[in-house]
Formats: structure tokens, sequence, C-alpha cells
């Protein structure tokens, strides 16, 4: 209190004085001013959360699930008897199944400080992002999932390939599963299984972390793949609702038919009038393209349709075939493993969906899909097929693609400021906006 101290320092002569000035400093007003009043100096807040839950309170262990170990045994070890732990797992089930506990997948425990130590909570950690928390520390039990932070960076790499697109972004820092997404952009465009070294690519994606960790990339926003010595550009734009991937001319890069049925195989046989059969040893046509690629590999339809076939077809194994929109193309799959689940014949298909696993069938000396495709009932080279492109962008569209492809060009040369990159979509539609194409506003989708 200032005027407090300044009284106290009147010298001992004037007591006098000092009195007088102590009587109306406390009954000025019946009580100290505001000015008067002590100040709360704050404290700085020192609590650390994980998972939500205060760590100075308790004692903290992690370890992860051991092969073959039960949730019962692991809290068995904490004191937890078993219609404790029963009454968890019935507490646990509308949120996550125990039986889903995997091992390999770290978990962390809290327990109380005292002399009497016990478990206050389990968190288990279902995957990079989700946690499950057993809270234990009331009269009752509670069980609830929950997400870790996730920040995002916007990143953009080039590279050149020099063996394989698997191969190339390892080598370069960069996730797989970014060669995955990548190859189902390029999928109709792109044959993934004719990379040449010296091929190269530019591509924009936001890399997510929780914490330091890298934990898989988000929206790809831009893509450039020189191949063979010719540009493809992949430009996101939003039409009917959805976000595709198009060139710089607005046309769709999705066409009727995939390249290939499955992904980062070799082709160990093509499509020829005469073949040496590697087991009957006698020449005949083979008028399909053989991929061999480990045994499960998941096979995908190369297009829209219908399976008019399923069964065991001899030398060709387990087989199906479907017949594709057009009516005209039918495509058929060799040699399976097995067939995915809910195929049968009749079944409506849509391209991309998974229909089976490679295998080793019927005539066949290793793993390998066997693919063919006919037309009108007459074989035809898979390789060699001309597809049509989906519909591209319209004309009532085509000024806000414009927008968002200059900018996107423009970045993946290099030459774009932050502030006018494109970070998130709004419907096409909205031809209001489009005149300016820094309003442009679209939903990020994959």
């Amino acid at each position: 209190m200032k005027k407090n101290w300044k009284v106290i320092a009147v010298s001992a002569g004037g007591v006098l004085v000092l009195a007088v000035l102590v009587v109306l400093a406390l009954n000025r007003s019946g009580a100290p001013s505001e000015s008067d009043a002590l100040v709360d100096v704050p404290q700085e807040d020192t609590t650390v959360l994980l998972y939500g839950i205060d760590v100075g309170k308790y004692d903290l262990a992690e370890n992860t699930v051991e092969f073959g170990e039960t949730i019962g045994q692991i809290f068995g070890r904490y004191g937890v008897g078993p219609g404790l732990v029963d009454q968890i797992a019935r507490k646990s089930e509308p949120v996550f199944s125990l039986r889903g506990i995997k091992a390999g997948q770290k978990y962390t425990t809290f327990q109380t400080k005292d002399s009497a130590a016990r478990l206050a909570y389990f968190v288990y950690e279902a995957s990079m992002t989700d946690y499950l928390v057993f809270d234990l520390s009331g009269d009752s039990v509670r069980v609830y999932m929950d997400t870790k932070n996730v920040t995002v960076k916007r990143r953009m790499k080039t590279a050149t390939i020099t063996s394989s697109l698997w191969n190339c972004m390892i080598d370069n820092g960069m996730s797989p599963m970014l060669a995955m997404d990548l190859s189902d952009i390029y999928a109709w465009s792109i044959d993934f299984f004719g990379i040449q070294e010296g091929d190269n690519f530019t591509v924009i994606y936001d890399q997510k972390y929780v914490d330091t960790v890298e934990i898989g990339h988000g929206t790809i926003w831009g893509a450039r793949f020189e191949h063979g010595g010719k540009n493809y550009y992949a430009i996101p734009f939003m039409q009917d609702g959805k976000v595709s991937y198009w060139n710089e001319q607005g046309q769709s890069l999705r066409k009727n038919l995939l390249k290939a049925p499955l992904k980062y195989s070799r082709i160990s046989s093509r499509f020829s009038a005469s073949r040496l059969h590697p087991i009957l040893r006698i020449r005949r046509p083979h008028y399909g393209v053989d991929y061999a690629a480990p045994s499960g590999t998941p096979v995908v339809a190369v297009g829209d349709g219908v399976v008019i076939a399923k069964g065991y077809g001899g030398g060709g194994g387990n087989t199906l075939k479907i017949k594709h929109n057009s009516g005209q193309l039918v495509s058929g799959y060799l040699h399976l493993k097995g067939y995915a689940k809910g195929i049968n014949k009749g079944t409506r298909v849509r391209q991309g969906q998974l229909i089976g696993y490679v295998g080793a069938t019927g005539l066949a000396t290793g793993p390998h899909l066997d693919f063919r495709l006919w037309r009108n009932g007459t074989p035809i080279d898979p390789l060699k097929v001309p597809t049509e492109p989906a519909e591209p962008v319209r004309a009532a569209n085509k000024q806000a693609f414009d927008g968002v492809r200059d900018r996107i060009m423009a970045e993946l040369n290099g030459t774009l400021a932050d502030s006018l990159k494109v970070t998130s979509f709004a419907p096409a539609a909205d031809t209001s906006r489009a005149a300016n194409p820094d309003s442009v506003k679209q939903t990020p989708a994959r």
C-alpha cells in the first residue's frame, strides 16, 4: 500500500503529523480505496499435462503391450482385480473393444504417490493420434477416447527418380504413402511400371505432426510429374461437391479405365499371339499382361462395372470378370488367391475398389496377376487401350478453376507469395467469388 509506506517514512520528529495522517488515511472512506488495496501478483501455472492429466500428482511409467498379453494381465500387475477388469471392459465396449488391444502399442500408467500406491489412470495409445483413457481415480470407472493435437505444415518437395517412385520418396525424406497417393492421382495418366530413370516430380502437400513426430500427410495441393520428357500437372479443384485433380487445361486426370489393377509390381509377361507357356512348354497365345507381385497384393477394378463371372477357371485359377459401363469392355483377373469380401456375380463395383488378391492358383509358376481385356468379345492389349477422360471442368466453373490453377502452378515453380497460396476450397459453382481468384475458398479433401 503505497500511502502507508510514505507515512512510515516520516521522521520521529513529526509524530503528531504522523498520527493525523494515519487517522485521515483510515477514515477517509471507512475502507481502503482501490488504490490502497493489495495487488495479487499472478503466479505462473506450472501444471504439466499428459493426455489431459496432471503428471505432478502421479508416478508415471510407459510400456508396450507384449505379444499374447491381455488387458486383464496388464491391469492385474497393478493390483486391479478381475471384478474391476470386467467392469472396465463393459464400460469400454461402446468406445473401444478391448479385444482390439494390439501387441507393440504403447500404454502409460499413472499411480498415486502415497504409500499405498494404486492405479489412478491407464492410457492406451490406439494409434498415432488416438488414445483411450481409463479413469480409475474416482468412485466409478470412466473410459473415453481422445485425440492428440495434430499440427500441419505445408511442404513442397522436388526429387528425381533413379530407381522407383517408392525408393525416391524414402531417399528424399518423404513418406512412402505419399508415393501411393501420387500414383492414385496419376493412375490414369502415367504408367508407373514404365517409370524411367531421370523422371522427376514436384509435389505440394500438408505434413502432419504430433509434437515433432511425422504421422503422415494430408491434402496434396498440387503436383507436376515429368515422365518421358512430358510434364503432367495435377491441380485440385472442386466440382459437384467433390475435389478431384485436373490438368492445366481443366481436363480430368481420371479416365474410364485405370492403367493397371494393382500397385508396385513388375510386368513379367506381355500380351502376345505366341508365348512359350512356362509350365506347359508349348507356344500359344497369351492374351493378357502378367504382373508379378507378392501373394496377397490387393487387386482393384480398373473401372466401374458389374461382376459377370466369379469362380475357378481351370488354368486361370480363381478368376473374376467385370463388364464395364460402356458394355463393350470386359476386364479379367486371373490366378487370384481369393476374392474381396462382398464380391459376387452381379455385384456392382467402382473404379479402384478392392476385388481380390494376387495368388498363384491354376497353372502358375509363382504369384502374379494375369490381367486381360476384351472389347466386344475380342482380346485386346491392356497396355495399348486408349481411354477417355471424365467430364472436364465445366464452362461455368472455368474462371474459378483458372484462378486456382494459376496460383498452384506458380507455387510449383517457386514464384508465389505465401499470402496467395491456395489453402482451402469452396464449391466452384459459387461463381460470384470467382472473379477474384484470391477469394476462392474450397473445403480440403484428399
